[in-house]
């Protein structure tokens, strides 16, 4: 009886490390790992950014303007006793009179006023819900208990309070939210659903969803559930620009990166973006250095001319909208420069003439 044959060669032996490396290379398995430790430092990214901005807000410099004598009496002890019980500075800008005073916080220059120049009355301590309502409720909290400790009888009213349908403050900062991710969101879809979209094409759609979709965003919160009560094209107008950039981000980013374009694009726009908006928290409270980055990103450009159409009117700033354009123009900018390297698209060249089906005379010659 013959010996059953033993395997040789490279079929009998087990792979070797390198060949199951260079397999599992090649197989689905390697991009779904990778998907995983991703996502889940992604999660934990993400907690902690909010985490960090949003949890515990403290303030560290509160701009504050003051009428009469501040530096002296019982208008220095007040001020000596809030930056103590705030633990943070308050940047203090003297103004003439009161109107110039209640104009630079129309103008978003300062978030409370100090009157001080009635001797025989209480001070006047004046802050704005709708300039940031978490530092004017820690304003409002500590001036009081400021007073009683230092002698020093007080008045704080909020002259400029927040709509009744927003009295948290942050139907802006959500609808602003909302904007970022549908920008991005819609850019991801066209790329997966209208592959064959050539550039030009890809921008004029992306600027349709933008502007249907602010548009949809602020009759929603304005006229069906009246949260707001919008300068209603204004703020369609800055929605849809703030989801025309986010979707260009992203473009942009998918221009660079291919597949990983998801990862830049969530990291600059939710990760940093908008924690550091002052949308949720204004930013006198946030940790200093996002609160001087978060500017500089389109959800905060977007929070802040959004902020300023609501509530101040006709003191609408134009560096907030130089950050969106500008981050507009870059993406399609470099879109437009590397488009050959985005995925999709299609040639415009003619379809070459159909062949006809051969007779059969030809087919037997």
């Amino acid at each position: 009886m013959s010996e059953m044959p033993q395997p040789h060669g490279a079929h009998g032996r087990p792979p070797t490390r390198r060949e199951r490396w260079s397999s599992f290379k090649e197989s689905p398995f390697l991009p779904a790992s990778v998907l995983v430790l991703i996502l889940a430092a992604a999660a934990g990214l993400f907690a902690g950014s909010y985490t960090y901005s949003m949890a515990d807000p403290t303030p560290r410099h509160v701009p504050t303007a003051t009428v009469g004598a501040y530096d002296e009496g019982r208008g220095k002890a007040f001020l000596d006793g809030m930056e103590k019980a705030l633990d943070a500075s308050l940047k203090i800008h003297p103004y003439d009179s009161r109107a110039a005073a209640v104009e630079a916080m129309n103008d978003q220059k300062v978030f409370a006023i100090l009157d001080a120049r009635d001797s025989g009355k209480a001070l006047v301590f004046d802050v704005s819900g709708a300039s940031g309502a978490s530092v004017a409720e820690v304003l409002e909290k500590a001036a009081p208990a400021v007073g009683k400790a230092t002698g020093v009888a007080v008045t704080v009213r909020d002259i400029k309070p927040l709509q009744e349908g927003d009295p948290r403050g942050l139907a802006i900062f959500y609808i602003s939210l909302a904007a970022v991710i549908i920008g991005f969101v819609g850019a991801i879809q066209l790329s997966v659903h209208a592959r064959a979209l050539n550039p030009l094409e890809r921008i004029a759609f992306t600027v349709a969803y933008a502007l249907l979709g602010g548009f949809v965003i602020a009759a929603v919160v304005d006229w069906l559930l009246g949260a707001l009560d919008l300068p209603f094209v204004e703020s369609w107008l800055i929605l849809a620009l703030t989801m025309f950039t986010s979707g260009m981000v992203f473009t942009m980013f998918n221009t660079l990166f291919g597949r990983w374009a998801m990862l830049p694009t969530w990291g600059l726009m939710v990760l940093l973006g908008n924690p550091s908006s002052g949308g949720a928290v204004s930013w006198p409270l946030l940790p200093s250095p996002l609160g001087v980055i978060g500017r500089w990103l389109p959800p905060g450009g977007s929070v802040n001319a959004q902020h300023t159409a609501v509530y101040f009117p006709g003191h609408q700033h134009v560096f907030p909208f130089l950050v969106l354009g500008g981050w507009a123009l870059v993406s399609c900018a470099v879109f437009w420069i590397w488009r050959h390297r985005h995925p999709g698209g299609r040639t415009d060249a003619p379809a070459h003439a159909e062949t006809t089906a051969p007779s059969a005379g030809e087919a037997a010659a």
